[in-house]
């Protein structure tokens, strides 16, 4: 007995540090993304299509809604999928706190800035030109509704659901101009409707700005269908006792998703800044893909060694993504002194320069700047992870 229960405790640790390295992955992709060394001479793996279309960067953000979705069902399980008011309580707290956490970011940025722009007015911009949604607000959002939902409906209707979810949601932006980059477009309409044009992200493409925001309102619909796909392999992961059998599952029906993703953007079209249906089973099928090849390399195999960098980020995901954003506004904002022409000089302008000097390509320079940062950020993951120091949000 001795025996078998240790065995099933280290399959479990084992399978939890594939989802670790896995959420790492996706939160230095998602600080590599976001940090260029100018976004003029963006190096293209790391620009995210224009509209239409697919890159490694638009992998980055759904990954991680995947991942956590699948955390979720290990959170959940310890309540016995059973709503109480404890639970609800953590629901709550927590989604207040993502939405709290996007909104002083942006504060903090209004802040910093104003500091060196005399004509700026951090209070009358505090609520006046405040982003209402934001990346943090989504996983609020698709964590809050996803969560209620697992809870109070049983597992065996949520695949229907999922579908049911997708389905509408392609047919109102099908109805809705969704899959045209103008004014007409649904999600735009929703969002400039309720939000209001000042409290929106506006996308640029084809020369053209738009107030359409990546993370608005409806687009948050397929994003908890998405969730919900993390949550029921998560629920795979707990079930099957034994790797190879977690494998198959899990590769089996993220290649079903990535297949159906495929063929279904023939005429629902793949695009993450409005998030369609084609998107969430192409990105899910993804990540359930290479969620299996690393339960491979970590569980069966023990090939373990090449993702302890990865699992600093893994642990402490959202502290570290968090840490990201203050210290690009930082290094962007605050200015060191004055160059020979007259133009600030920046953290960002120094470190930048310096990844310059060492190729002639502006491309490699502004990637090299990004993967500089990324580093930058996981020196304290790493401290905290050596110290197992692990920030709940």
């Amino acid at each position: 007995m001795a025996k078998t229960k240790t065995k099933t405790n280290q399959n479990n640790s084992k399978r939890l540090l594939a989802v670790d390295i896995l959420r790492g992955i996706t939160i230095a992709g998602m600080l590599l993304v976001n940090n260029p060394g100018t976004w003029s001479h963006l190096y293209a793996p790391l620009s995210h299509a224009e509209w239409i279309g697919l890159t490694p960067t638009d992998l980055v953000f759904p990954f991680f809604m995947f991942v956590m979705g699948v955390s979720m069902y290990f959170s959940l399980r310890k309540f016995n999928f059973s709503m109480s008011g404890p639970l609800m309580l953590k629901i709550v707290r927590r989604t207040v706190l993502l939405f709290l956490i996007g909104w002083v970011i942006q504060w903090f940025g209004m802040w910093l800035r104003g500091l060196y722009n005399p004509e700026a007015s951090f209070w009358a911009d505090m609520f006046g030109k405040l982003r209402i949604l934001g990346v943090f607000q989504r996983l609020a959002l698709a964590y809050f509704f996803g969560s209620l939902i697992a809870v109070l409906m049983k597992t065996k209707w949520l695949p229907w659901l999922i579908a049911i979810i997708l389905v509408v949601y392609a047919i109102i932006l099908g109805r809705g101009h969704g899959y045209d980059f103008s004014l007409e477009n649904i999600v735009s309409r929703i969002d400039m409707s309720i939000l209001g044009e000042d409290h929106m992200y506006h996308e640029h493409a084809f020369g053209e700005r738009l107030a359409l925001d990546p993370e608005g309102l409806l687009s948050t619909l397929p994003c908890v269908a998405h969730v919900l796909i993390g949550f029921l392999v998560g629920k795979c992961l707990v079930k099957l006792h034994d790797n190879r059998d977690r494998i198959v599952e899990i590769a089996v029906w993220g290649g079903v998703m990535l297949l159906v993703g495929w063929l279904l953007q023939y005429g629902i079209p793949c695009c993450k800044k409005v998030w369609t249906s084609s998107y969430v089973l192409i990105t899910c099928g993804m990540a359930s893909c290479i969620l299996a090849m690393l339960i491979y390399a970590i569980d069966v195999k023990g090939h373990n060694r090449w993702c302890r960098f990865f699992q600093s980020f893994g642990v402490n995901p959202l502290f570290c993504y968090l840490l990201g954003s203050i210290l690009a506004i930082i290094f962007g904002t605050v200015r060191l002194g004055m160059d020979g022409e007259g133009n600030p000089i920046s953290i960002h302008s120094l470190i930048h320069d310096a990844c310059q000097a060492v190729t002639t390509s502006p491309e490699a320079g502004s990637a090299l700047y990004a993967v500089v940062f990324v580093l930058i950020c996981w020196v304290p993951g790493y401290f905290l992870y050596k110290k197992k120091i692990f920030i709940k949000i």
